[in-house]
């Protein structure tokens, strides 16, 4: 039965979930498991970042744009829309396995806004050269 997200250990559950098809992903594990080598403090990070996102915990610490920004340039420019797009799908697909009401649509939404803020940065970040 789906529940709805009321505390960080329902995030920690949904990062965990969501990262773990991440990884097993041909299309786009790879930049993630790539870049990330230690991913017990990885997910720990996406736990504070989405709580803080949902609930206003002040425990993240980080800069999401810089972050994406480094990625894209290590995979030379790589990475498009597609690749977002996929996550995406994934986030929406394993808060739909889990969860209902009115906080799993909240994260939808701002995942969405999110991936849409980070692709323009990466490819404002390309058209400057860095």
């Amino acid at each position: 039965m789906k529940k709805q997200i009321e505390d960080r250990n329902d995030i920690t559950l949904l990062v965990h979930q969501f990262y773990a098809k991440i990884r097993a992903d041909s299309a786009i594990g790879f930049y993630f498991n790539d870049i990330i080598k230690d991913w017990d403090a990885h997910l720990e990070k996406l736990t504070d970042f989405w709580e803080m996102n949902l609930f206003g915990a002040k425990k993240y610490n980080g800069n999401p744009l810089t972050v994406h920004n480094e990625v894209d340039a290590h995979f030379d420019g790589r990475i498009t829309s597609n690749e977002f797009g996929i996550w995406l799908n994934h986030w929406f697909q394993t808060i739909d396995e889990y969860f209902e009401g009115e906080n799993a649509d909240t994260l939808k939404r701002r995942a969405r806004k999110m991936s849409t803020f980070l692709y323009m940065s990466m490819f404002e970040n390309r058209k400057k050269g860095n």
